[in-house]
């Protein structure tokens, strides 16, 4: 039997996956061929310095002090060094998220930080900074029908024939904090807290999508002292900077030589869809007053979008 053969499959991010290390986060991979990208158990201890992040063409390094040593190649392969009595979940969390992230970034896959969910067929993003309420956002559609596609990092990919994009999904997890559990009535025992900070848990979600879906439009959370909630467009000068600012793990885009594709695939996808911006006071629970908001804007745009002559539905750049 082969070395990858001994490995555990899993799918995720559209990639087959092969790993020494039991991801059980992930859904199982069914099908055949080789895998997309494999998760390695290497010496790779003294090449990386503690603390720091070394970023190439096709190649990141980086250590997390008492967990492990990673490199992420070509967005092919990941190599892992775990320290000695180091916490299984804590390098979990690093293989999920800022691996996964230069992975796709190797692969010319845009990561976005935040969450995606299914409203009507299509795929809608929420992106914002830590604490402000994506995962939330999210787990309420899901409580009202709606389904995950991505939690944390939002794969994000152009169709080659069409160009227009897509989220790919990623796995049937959230991460929540104690805050929004308490706010929606789940308790907190059932769940796993995350390694490093003991008041936000990983979530199993029952409703999720495993099929890649366009992105209808993309919402970006943010947090003032003002105490109201509104909506607003984000003007078309606005769109890149937004897109820039919620990439995920951003900073190895200048180490990594990627900021012409990045400019241009941001680009691209920007000027398929509409891009909100939800501000919501610094304190206080509104997220069934957002997921209401939002959910009237895309009713509707979806009117607005029906109403148009037949002639101006078809995509961009498309002929005939």
């Amino acid at each position: 039997m082969s070395e990858v053969a001994r490995r555990r499959m899993y799918i995720a991010f559209g990639l087959a996956i092969a790993s020494d290390i039991p991801l059980p986060e992930l859904l199982p991979y069914t099908g055949g061929g080789d895998p997309d990208l494999t998760i390695e158990l290497a010496d790779v201890q003294g090449e990386i310095r503690e603390g720091k992040y070394e970023a190439e063409r096709d190649r990141v390094r980086f250590r997390v002090p008492n967990a492990a040593a990673f490199c992420v190649e070509r967005g092919t392969r990941i190599l892992v060094a775990p320290d000695a009595g180091a916490d299984r979940g804590e390098i979990r969390q690093y293989l999920l998220g800022t691996c996964m992230g230069a992975a796709l970034l190797q692969r010319n896959i845009l990561p976005l930080h935040g969450s995606a969910i299914v409203i009507g067929g299509k795929a809608y993003a929420f992106v914002g900074d830590s604490g402000a309420g994506k995962s939330t956002l999210a787990s309420i559609f899901v409580s009202r029908g709606c389904s995950l596609l991505s939690d944390d990092v939002i794969a994000v990919t152009l169709d080659p024939r069409e160009g227009l994009p897509y989220v790919v999904p990623s796995y049937p997890q959230q991460k929540l904090w104690q805050e929004s559990l308490d706010h929606l009535g789940m308790d907190a025992e059932r769940y796993r807290p995350l390694i490093g900070r003991e008041t936000k848990f990983a979530i199993p979600v029952s409703g999720y999508c495993s099929e890649p879906l366009p992105l209808a439009g993309l919402y970006e959370l943010r947090k003032e002292e003002r105490g109201d909630v509104r909506l607003e467009r984000i003007p078309r000068l606005e769109k890149l900077a937004t897109a820039f600012l919620h990439t995920f793990r951003r900073n190895l885009l200048y180490r990594s030589g990627l900021l012409e594709w990045h400019f241009s695939t941001t680009a691209a996808i920007v000027s398929c869809m509409d891009m909100h911006r939800i501000v919501r006071p610094l304190s206080g629970f509104t997220g069934n007053d957002l997921a209401s908001l939002v959910l009237s804007t895309i009713q509707e745009e979806d009117v607005k979008e029906d109403e148009r002559p037949e002639a101006d539905h078809r995509p961009a750049g498309r002929s005939g």
